[in-house]
């Protein structure tokens, strides 16, 4: 098992906006001149070919910026607001905006969308299928998706022109992380809590193999 772990992560070190290319120091706030981490904390409890996981945002520092992005929501003029989370990498996310929301003063609906480009593989097929769709109608309605990264765009843009299409009034986005790498389409996040630098995470909900989801912080896989 933690063979084919340690194999996984370096074919996903070698693959394009997923990968572990090293970020440039100017990449993201929070990033030291060497690429490194400012907290170099340590989640020592990886398989064979892990070194372990590098928090790149705390649990505080995402904490805060939840608050944060929930009252730029709060102050956006959004009526019959129903978020709409995408999973499963946004879960826990999501559940946190949702819970910051009502602190912030807004009873908003929740539905739920599952849509995926992966299927079994660790590469994108370009194209996206629904794998769990939404109940409630959308028709008149703003719209506030929610997802884990934005990189791509096929995820996002997907959910965004089928809800779209189904008669909603307006059609918002946020994200957790923002990769700045070349879009496939023309797409940016309304709200972003962090911009990412160009490596592969886990964590906060996030995943490797199904594996880290439960870590409460959003680290990147280090290699022995």
């Amino acid at each position: 098992c933690g063979a084919r772990m340690g194999e996984l992560v370096r074919q996903l070190s070698r693959s394009g906006s997923g990968g572990f290319a090293e970020p440039a120091p100017s990449a993201i706030k929070g990033w030291s001149g060497s690429g490194r981490a400012l907290l170099p904390c340590r989640y020592e409890e990886g398989p064979v070919g892990m070194a372990g996981i590098e928090v790149v945002f705390s649990p505080e520092t995402i904490a805060d910026r939840v608050d944060g992005l929930a009252r730029e929501i709060a102050g956006a003029p959004l009526q019959r607001l129903l978020v709409v989370p995408i999973l499963t990498g946004s879960f826990v996310f999501s559940a946190d905006l949702l819970r910051a929301l009502s602190r912030a003063g807004l009873q908003p609906e929740v539905d739920f969308l599952s849509v995926s480009s992966y299927r079994f593989g660790t590469k994108s097929t370009g194209t996206v299928d629904i794998v769990r769709d939404m109940v409630l109608e959308v028709e008149g309605r703003d719209v506030l998706i929610v997802d884990d990264i934005l990189d791509t765009g096929r995820t996002l843009a997907f959910a965004k022109d089928l809800i779209a299409a189904r008669g909603a009034r307006t059609v918002k986005s946020c994200v957790l992380l923002e990769k700045r790498v070349r879009r496939a389409v023309a797409i940016e996040a309304d709200f972003v809590a962090f911009e990412c630098p160009p490596v592969f995470v886990v964590g906060y909900g996030m995943d490797l193999a199904h594996k880290y989801r439960e870590l409460p912080f959003v680290g990147r896989v280090i290699e022995d």
